[in-house]
Parts: C-alpha cells; sequence; structure tokens
C-alpha cells in the first residue's frame, strides 16, 4: 500500500536575517484537508514562515517538502511557477491592483497559475457564492469597500483551486464582525475545494475556527547563545 504523502513537511529548517537567527524547525507536517492556525506575537517570523512555504523564501538550512515536492531543490522560477499553480496566497492588505477591475484582478490567477485551463463553470461558482455580481465586477478595485475586497481576494486564491491556502494575517484590520464574516466566507469556499489552510495571526481568539492550533514560538526553537 502506497504511503500517502503529507501536504507540508518541514525538516530541519533554519532561517535568519543578517546572521541572526530566526526560525529552527527540526520537523513539521500538515495533512492533506487540515485547517492549521500559526500564532506568535510580532517578530516571531510567521510572515517568514510563510515566504518559505510558499517558496518566496529559501532556508538557509534544511528542506520543505509541498504536495510531495521538494521545493528547496527548484529554481527561484520553478518556485514562482509551483506557488502560482498550487498555492493560494491571502494578505493582509489583500494586495489588489486597484488600477483594474474586480474580474481582471480575479483571472490574475489564471494568467500565472492556470497551465492554459480556465474553468469558466467554477469562476462562475465562486462569483456566485461569493456574491460578486456582474455589476461589481467591471469596478476598479480601488473603488470597492473593505468586504468587497475581501471577497475578491479570495475568489482570485482559489480560482485555480490550488490544494494549499496560506493567509497572512488577514484579518488584522477588521472589526470583530468583518473579521468572523471573512473566516465564515474564506473556510466555507475551502471546504468545497477540500484545501490545505495554513492560517497566521497574532490574534488567539480566532484559534476555534481551526483544526489544529501552533505556536510558532513551540514549534520554532532557537537556542540561546552566549
Amino acid at each position: 500500500m502506497q504511503e500517502i504523502q503529507p501536504v507540508i513537511q518541514l525538516d530541519k529548517v533554519r532561517f535568519g536575517w543578517e546572521g541572526k537567527p530566526l526560525l529552527d524547525i527540526q520537523h513539521w507536517q500538515v495533512e492533506k484537508g487540515q485547517r492549521v492556525f500559526l500564532y506568535g506575537p510580532s517578530g516571531s517570523g510567521k510572515s517568514t514562515l510563510l515566504n518559505l512555504l510558499s517558496g518566496i523564501l529559501k532556508p538557509q538550512q534544511g528542506k520543505i517538502s509541498l504536495l510531495g515536492q521538494d521545493i528547496t531543490a527548484l529554481s527561484a522560477g520553478k518556485r514562482d511557477r509551483f506557488r502560482a499553480r498550487h498555492i493560494g496566497m491571502i494578505f493582509q492588505q489583500f494586495n489588489l491592483l486597484p488600477y483594474l477591475s474586480v474580474r481582471e484582478n480575479i483571472e490574475l490567477a489564471w494568467k500565472f497559475g492556470s497551465n492554459g485551463e480556465r474553468d469558466q463553470g467554477f469562476l462562475a461558482h465562486m462569483l456566485e457564492r461569493l456574491e460578486l455580481h456582474e455589476a461589481l465586477l467591471a469596478r476598479r478595485a480601488s473603488n470597492l469597500s473593505v468586504g468587497q475586497q475581501q471577497r475578491v481576494a479570495v475568489a482570485r486564491a482559489l480560482l485555480n483551486k490550488p490544494e494549499i491556502i496560506i493567509a497572512d494575517e488577514p484579518t488584522s484590520a477588521l472589526d470583530s464582525d468583518l473579521r468572523d464574516q471573512f473566516l465564515h466566507l474564506l473556510l466555507g469556499c475551502v471546504e468545497e475545494t477540500k484545501a490545505t489552510v495554513v492560517f497566521v495571526s497574532h490574534d488567539k481568539t480566532l484559534k476555534d475556527y481551526f483544526d489544529i492550533h501552533q505556536d510558532l514560538r513551540a514549534l520554532s526553537v532557537i537556542e540561546e547563545t552566549a
């Protein structure tokens, strides 16, 4: 019987800035379909870890495997292509291009990660699911409310049906009502695509939305040196 590979696996991963160690993770893995909540204070390495997972950064030591692929062995260009196809990214400020329309912002995911395949039926389903109606699709992203930006960011992240969703503090600037609305929306959509989620925040009150809660300071143990 073939052994099932974890979706995410880190082994002996080390990373630091200017000679100062920031992350030292001996082993960590995430299974298919799990919803993982990573928390820790500012400066604990949360965003750095997500940049390592997405291949934006490369560890100085160790190995990161996603979907059975050792991404640390890939060139920067191949890591970019892997990320565009297999990872949906949601950022703190949503990172929409203000001069593009809602539709153009969403379809950027196709441009960079679809391998020529464009599932128009899935796009139509997501637009309906996220209440992004036809009249809104032509509006420039700079003219959207925060709630509308949320929904566009989710649609873009899910458009290629990526196996992994990575969310970097996307609720930090939201009030409690918008925060809860966003989480229900995101996790409801992810349930449809069966993606694995790694969600990072300093706000521990969000942990009940997730299957697994992990304090990054316990996961990454930096030895003090004299």
